[in-house]
Formats: C-alpha cells, structure tokens, sequence
C-alpha cells in the first residue's frame, strides 16, 4: 500500500511539472500550443530555415539529434540521432544538413537517405545552404591562428606567419573586443554538395560571420562583420564567385548601431536592426537589393526585438521582446509580438534618394514575463504564415511553442 501510495505521488508530481499543450493568454487573447514533448527541445536560430521544403514539417533539434514536427498532425520523429550541429533545412529537397565529427552530411527526412558531403577545413564551419542545394557556405581561421585556449607554440606555423592565441574572455563583452582587435586572418569559402569541392571566396581580417544564403539567389550570400555593433561596418555581400563585395549599410553617426539581418522570403529585400544611436532610437530597417530602396519602420522602446521576422507575403513581421538587460531597457518589453507595417504618406518632396518612412503597429501576442531571456526566443512564422514559433524556457526546461496569430474566441479555452 504504502509502495503504491509513493508510486502514485510520483505520477501526480511529474504531470504537475509537465507544461501545458495549450491555453490562451490571458493577458492577449492568442492561443499558445506546446509543439514539442522533450525538455531540452529548440527550434533554430530566428534567419534560419526551419521548415521542410514542402512547407509540412517543422524541423528542431532535442539533446539526442535531430527531429521533424508534423505542423498539421502534431506528431513528431527523430531523424538524425546523435550529438550534431544543424545547419538549415532544405528549400528544395527534404534534406536537412548538419555537422557532425568534423564532417558535413545531410540527411533527407522522408525516407532517411543519409550521405556525408565533406570534411570540415582546420577550424573551420558551415553555416548556410543555397537556394538550389548545390553550394554550402562557411569560414575558417587561416594558417595556426587560433581563437581561445591561451597562449601555446605552433611549430607547424609557415615560417613569417604570426601566431595568435587568444586567452579566455571574462565575458562575452570582452570576448567581443578582444576577438574582433585580433584581426585573425579569415577565408570564406564554398562547398560543392554534389562533388564537395571546396573553393575559397574572400580573404579578409575582419571577422567573417553569420553568413546567409539568400532564399531565393542561389549565388547570393550575405555576411557579417561580426565584433561590437558600434565598432563594425555589420552587413555585407557577395557572390559565390567572390565578385560583387558590398557594404549594405554604411553609418551617419556616432554609436549607430545594426545587425540580426534576415532576408524577405522572395530573396529581395534584406531586413536588420537599426538604432540610431544604440539604445535610444530603435528602427525595422529593409533595403531592397533590386531597386536599392531603403525603407525604415519606426518602434517604441518596449516593442525593440532581439530578432524579428517577417511573412512569406511580406505583410506581417513579428519580434521576440526583450528584458530590461538588453540594449533597449525596455520596462514593459517582454512579449512575443506581431506587427503590422504602415508606411507613412509623403505630402512633402518626392526625392527618388529619400528613406521611405513608416511606423511598426504593434499587437501582443504572449506574455513572457517568465522567460529567461538567456534563452533568445527566436520568432518565425509558420509556412501558412497563421503561427509563429519561437523556443522558450517559461516553465523551466526549453520547449518549442506556438502563437496563433488570429485572436481566439473565448469559449475555445482550454
């Protein structure tokens, strides 16, 4: 009896602990759904593709691998098992491509065909996957360089080439500085998928990051300065041949700071950050690559997102909130958050070299007043752009949920 009594407080304690799988907010009227089952679970970085190229499944990696979430049916499985990095999903194939042991694979999630492409170069990484699935993207630090681990000899460096050797940052502000005055030199380089052919594309001693496949171009990569935001020229191109080097944004003032730049999903446009200066005035900026537009959308304090994303259409963005530790200190800023773009009219000069103006309207979506936003949310719409998801530690462990973007009616709560 006793045994029993024990085994049935157990049970009731691990239900208690289990999050819910759906309930509206009371504070916004949005239906919120737990998509996934296994603590630890997370959807991928805000500008990277999580979604199958059918638009069916979402793709999230567990402390075990690699999974796909059925978004209509619910139901989930593994399909790479194992300690891996995930790179994107395909936006051709059903292919999801990964690092795993110094080697880059991909395997297709539909009947599980797994092949291994290429060996990773000396200290080198994968970000990015074209449009058509024939090149990958990455960097690596040349010669023996290295980046933390403190100071050793390199007897294997060519003979004149200087050795650096990084030592350990207090934090992630000093690594920042400390990395970026280094000025390690760096290659860009492409990876054949079919032959895995590597070819070096640029050579810089900026440091190279957050290289991004434009969705649609699939000779189009976009990059990074990565260091400081106010130390850095942040957001580039170029073409996989290394032809057409271009600095996307160039800066008007003092602590002008940009970054988290994403693309529109027709290729065209690409998104970013902007405050002018950091931490005081806070704008959506787009710049179209066609026409060379600029458009800004102007947002309050407490609407600035960590990262933001946009509809497939175009017509919606969402942001990720933040608390009173990020840059923008915002008081009442943490909620996942949809908004609506409306430009405003011009009744003055028509100047073809003009920004375009507009505002970002803001609606609440969830309330995450208990996230720990160590965690960063990471906001995307759902291919039929009625969700956006985003990963959470609200009720401790991490899980992947889901905002309905339409209001629920009341009675629908559960």
């Amino acid at each position: 009896m006793k045994l029993s009594l024990v085994i049935f407080a157990v049970s009731a304690t691990a239900l208690a602990s289990e999050p819910p799988t759906s309930w509206i907010d009371p504070d916004t009227g949005h239906r919120v759904v737990r998509l996934t089952r296994e603590p630890g679970s997370a959807s991928l970085y805000f500008n990277q593709n999580g979604y199958t190229a059918d638009g069916r499944n979402l793709v999230y990696t567990t402390p075990d691998g690699i999974s796909v979430l059925d978004l209509a049916a619910k139901n989930a499985r593994q399909v790479v098992q194992g300690r891996v990095r995930l790179i994107d999903a395909g936006r051709k194939t059903q292919r999801v491509y990964y690092i795993r042991d110094g080697a880059v694979h991909w395997t297709d999630v539909d009947s599980g065909a797994t092949r291994k492409i290429a060996d990773l170069p000396k200290r080198g990484s994968i970000a990015t996957v074209n449009a058509d699935e024939t090149l990958l993207a990455g960097t690596y630090i040349e010669g023996e360089g290295q980046d933390y681990g403190g100071s050793r000899s390199q007897p294997s460096a060519p003979a004149g080439q200087q050795v650096r050797s990084l030592d350990q940052p207090r934090n992630k502000g000093q690594m920042m500085e400390q990395r970026l005055a280094a000025k390690l030199p760096m290659a860009m380089y492409t990876v054949n998928i079919q032959t895995g052919e590597t070819k070096v594309i640029h050579k810089a001693t900026d440091w190279l990051n957050h290289l991004l496949f434009s969705p649609a171009d699939p000779a189009m990569l976009m990059f990074c300065h990565e260091g400081p935001w106010h130390k850095v020229d942040r957001l580039w191109t170029i073409r996989t041949d290394g032809s057409g080097l271009t600095k996307i944004h160039s800066r008007t003032m003092a602590m002008e700071i940009w970054g988290h730049e994403f693309w529109s999903a027709d290729g065209k446009t690409i998104w970013y950050d902007l405050q002018t200066p950091r931490g005081e005035d806070f704008w959506l900026a787009g710049y179209r690559l066609d026409t060379r537009e600029r458009v800004r959308y102007h947002l309050q304090r407490d609407e600035w997102s960590i990262h933001f994303n946009v509809t497939r259409d175009g017509k919606l963005f969402t942001g990720d909130g933040g608390d009173p530790g990020q840059v923008a200190r915002a008081k009442d800023g943490q909620w996942i958050y949809l908004f609506r773009p409306e430009m405003i009219p011009n009744r003055g000069i028509d100047d073809k070299s003009f920004l375009l103006p507009g505002v970002l309207r803001a609606e609440r979506l969830v309330n995450m007043s208990k996230h720990q936003y160590r965690l960063e949310p990471n906001v995307s719409f759902t291919p039929d752009q009625k969700w956006v998801v985003f990963r959470s530690n609200m009720f401790g462990d991490t899980y992947v949920f889901a905002v309905e973007v339409a209001k629920a009616d009341a009675h629908k709560s559960q």
